[in-house]
């Protein structure tokens, strides 16, 4: 049975396997909270900012105003307990590391960490995390990636490699995939499809790519790029 501790007369959960907390609400935490509340996560969101935790009551399991840096406020909030923790701290770097170095020596299995900057990012990673995320890099990324092809995602799944979400060209289009022999010409492979008012495919060697299909292209960050804007 999950207990219930109280912090300044609040009721917050000791944390289960399905909870994280976020640590930091600006635009980048308190959007990941959400997303994680709205796919079924139970999420303690933790912010030093009192309109920004009263903005976001009744929308989180718990929201409290805390000072992360201080680890007995952690511990009020029972903090070691969690598996899961992200300090999506951004506008003070000097926070977000004495927070993240707290959370390190509670020996949390699972912290991800919010970098502004590559230095701040490199402390991070000397620190011990294993997570350091890059948002505003990372989509300015993505979106470069977007405006200079026809692709209609992107998403950049490691060192060198994209997964691609784009319409097929006059290479694939009404030809069995295994004659198109485009993972030896271009170094990508079409992993799935998806037709209008239909649910995505997986292809096969047998799969004919139609004019009107959406199709998901995997390879190399540019040779994924290059294919999707074949004619």
């Amino acid at each position: 049975m999950v207990k219930l501790k109280r912090f300044h007369g609040d009721p917050i959960r000791v944390a289960d396997a399905d909870s994280v907390a976020v640590i930091g609400l600006g635009r980048f935490g308190s959007s990941l909270a959400l997303e994680l509340m709205d796919n079924g996560t139970e999420v303690l969101g933790i912010d030093g900012d009192e309109d920004i935790v009263q903005s976001l009551n009744g929308q989180l399991t718990h929201v409290v105003k805390a000072d992360s840096t201080k680890e007995e406020s952690l511990r009020q909030l029972s903090l070691p307990d969690f598996e899961r923790v992200v300090v999506a701290i951004g506008s003070d770097v000097q926070a977000s590391i004495l927070t993240t170095s707290l959370l390190l020596r509670f020996n949390i299995q699972h912290v991800w960490a919010k970098a502004v900057s590559d230095a701040h990012g490199t402390i991070l990673e000397q620190l011990g995390v294993q997570h350091v995320i890059y948002p505003e890099k990372d989509m300015g990324k993505r979106v470069a990636h977007l405006v200079r092809g026809a692709m209609q995602d992107y998403i950049e799944i490691g060192d060198d490699f994209a997964l691609v979400k784009t319409t097929p060209n006059s290479v694939v289009i009404g030809r069995p995939l295994g004659e198109t022999q485009i993972r030896s010409k271009y170094g990508v492979t079409i992993t799935a499809y998806k037709r209008p008012g239909q649910a995505w495919n997986y292809t096969t060697a047998e799969t004919i790519i139609q004019a009107g299909d959406t199709i998901l292209v995997a390879g190399a960050t540019r040779r994924a790029e290059v294919f999707s804007q074949l004619a």
